[in-house]
């Protein structure tokens, strides 16, 4: 049997049966997948799962399907890639301007996180965001990713964003309180919990605390819990100027140039030019420094590099 994973909490999955249409409550068969890389959670929201069902409620699964899109992230506390929502055919991130307090390089890196997908930016509280706020977003546009934004309070963007979502699996992320789930209530009619944010520290408090998918007329979302922070995964450095639009096809002097100083590289010329964000560029330095810190000592790329 295959299933379509919708919930999961603590290695058990809430999943549809793909053949029968039934809802079963899963587990892994002896707790491992076949031909699966090590990570937290091997099975995420949204997966496609196979199976067999050993009751009518009750199902094994032995497989995960290859998957076609993904939002990880890096579980620093078990060193370890960690897969929240999978197969989204669009990956809506969630920002605020105020509270919590809108902060690029945050949004540079919940945009490395997706894979195999296209993006949608969108800024929530929008009553909230004043000029220099629309400015800094405004500049995601300008670089070609499509942005949004968004007011429960006062309607702005909500029928927008409803068509943007209407025929898509989209996939929400962003950091505690940006009022991921007043969202999704709003777009859905649904009642998922929501919170307020701290005042001592103007962060979010987390009020989902696990994956769930979601769908009403027409629209389906899988609602991730948020994140005071977060780390772009661990895989081939080479991959993360993918997610830098003014980067991705530079023309420099070899194809596998990583932008940081290499002979023939274009970026110094472009960020001289103001043609490249001096903030951007930075921010695309500081995850490739992060990511070469999880790799061995021995392993890690020598060569000269602009800090």
């Amino acid at each position: 049997m295959r299933f379509q994973i919708r919930r999961s909490i603590n290695n058990i999955y809430t999943a549809i049966s793909l053949d029968d249409g039934k809802t079963y409550t899963c587990r892994i068969k002896g707790k491992v997948l076949r031909n699966i890389e090590p990570e937290y959670s091997p099975i995420a929201v949204g997966d496609i799962a196979v199976g067999e069902a050993y009751s009518e409620s009750e199902a094994i699964i032995w497989e995960r399907e290859e998957r076609k899109s993904a939002f990880t992230r890096w579980n620093a506390k078990r060193a370890v890639n960690q897969t929240i929502a999978a197969n989204q055919s669009l990956a809506a991130i969630v920002v605020s301007p105020l509270s919590p307090p809108f902060r690029p390089r945050f949004l540079d890196r919940a945009i490395a996180c997706v894979s195999g997908s296209d993006v949608l930016l969108i800024m929530n509280k929008s009553d909230q965001a004043d000029d220099d706020i629309r400015q800094a977003f405004d500049e995601y546009s300008a670089i070609g990713f499509r942005t949004l934004y968004v007011s429960s309070v006062t309607g702005e963007g909500i029928e927008e964003l409803r068509s943007v979502l209407s025929g898509n699996t989209t996939s929400f992320a962003g950091q505690s309180g940006v009022g991921k789930s007043t969202l999704i209530n709003t777009l859905l009619g649904t009642e998922q919990r929501t919170g307020e944010v701290s005042w001592k520290y103007n962060r979010g408090k987390h009020t989902t605390n696990h994956s769930l998918y979601l769908e009403h007329d027409g629209i389906a979302v899988i609602d991730t819990p948020g994140v005071r922070e977060i780390e772009v995964p661990f895989e081939d450095i080479r991959i993360v100027k993918e997610s830098f639009p003014e980067l991705r096809n530079l023309a420099c002097g070899y194809p596998g140039c990583l932008h940081r100083g290499e002979d023939g590289c274009k970026v110094e010329e472009l960020l001289e030019n103001g043609q490249i964000s001096e903030e951007r560029y930075e921010s695309y330095l500081r995850i490739l420094s992060a990511l070469e810190e999880r790799v061995p000592f021995y392993m890690r790329d020598k060569r000269n590099t602009r800090r």
